[in-house]
């Protein structure tokens, strides 16, 4: 089995950030969103990866290259973005008839991916929302099979919203109910939406049962990256190498410190991430994802999300600032 992980999109509602780094490689808990991914596959058994990019694309091919050369990996790139069933379709010739296991590149979920790659059928992950009219809805019958799927429908007739996983056994036929709706429509003003490919195998006949995700984790904005990264946090415990070499430094734990950090004379935590080689002065931190390189300061920063290669220096609450950004608030 393949897995197909799509990143291409620009990440537009977490920028500054996303115009110099792409949105899965943004650090959360002492990882990146798209090492939670990839870790939770490989765990279970899957080995060979197909990652759509696009916007910033190299920078995800660098990183997975270096960090994962173990396993096998393709890149496609996707230089128009027509939407997820026009992602996956382009992997059609790697894929093949090959059975496919597809987590769009912002999700985090908690789930047993071992458990739904032994089940004999189609899965599709749901998780119960408020409001399913922002997101793919999956209506479901009582004998656990999926009657019907509808992307962010008007009047939903469910409340169980699709969270981006699927394990499609039936591919030959995912690519055939790809190519239908392609030659429906003009892809270039009308998103190919995977859920409309979904629906299309559904009325072919294809069994698709669901699986309920434990957690589901929102990667798409500040404020719920941050809440993210504090649960994530709470469940992976957090890391800080040499905890005795931060100089007259308190750490209130979970809190996720990478290499090559020089901290002094600064409280840090609870819920906060720091990337690699960053240096904190006279700094209180908490509730917040520094990234790497960055020099902060005489700064008191809660509910922070700060990009790599920035320098703070002054007093303040609260920011949103992106990569290689200097500021003096003194």
């Amino acid at each position: 089995m393949k897995a197909i992980i799509p990143v291409a999109g620009a990440g537009t509602k977490l920028r500054p950030h996303t115009y110099t780094q792409p949105k899965a490689l943004i650090p959360l808990a002492g990882k990146t969103v798209l090492s939670i991914i990839i870790d939770q596959l490989h765990e279970a058994g899957i080995n060979d990866f197909i990652f759509i990019v696009g916007y910033l694309g190299e920078k995800i091919q660098d990183y997975v290259k270096a960090k994962y050369p173990h396993l096998v990996c393709h890149f496609v790139y996707q230089n128009e973005r027509y939407g997820t069933g026009h992602a996956i379709d382009l992997a059609k010739e790697i894929i093949g008839s090959e059975e496919v296991f597809i987590v769009l590149g912002d999700t985090i979920a908690e789930y047993d991916v071992k458990q739904i790659l032994n089940v004999p059928f189609s899965m599709l992950g749901v998780k119960k929302v408020d409001d399913p009219r922002n997101f793919g809805v999956a209506e479901i019958e009582d004998d656990g099979f999926i009657s019907r799927v509808v992307e962010k429908p008007a009047i939903p007739k469910s409340n169980m919203a699709l969270v981006g996983i699927y394990k499609i056994r039936e591919t030959d036929l995912l690519f055939t109910c790809i190519k239908k709706i392609i030659e429906k429509k003009d892809i270039a003003r009308n998103e190919l939406s995977l859920t409309d490919a979904l629906e299309c195998m559904i009325q072919s006949g294809t069994k698709f049962k669901f699986f309920k995700v434990q957690n589901w984790f929102d990667c798409g904005k500040k404020e719920t990256l941050l809440l993210s990264n504090a649960t994530l946090l709470k469940k992976f415990g957090g890391k800080v190498p040499e905890l005795d070499k931060y100089e007259n430094t308190i750490i209130i734990p979970p809190v996720s410190i990478g290499e090559g950090c020089d901290i002094k004379n600064s409280v840090i935590g609870p819920n906060v991430t720091i990337g690699d080689n960053t240096l904190l002065n006279y700094t209180i931190v908490k509730d917040s994802i520094i990234g790497s390189f960055s020099k902060l300061y005489d700064v008191v920063l809660d509910d922070s999300l700060i990009g790599s290669d920035t320098g703070i220096k002054g007093e303040t609450r609260s920011l949103n600032i992106g990569d290689n950004t200097d500021i003096d608030l003194g």
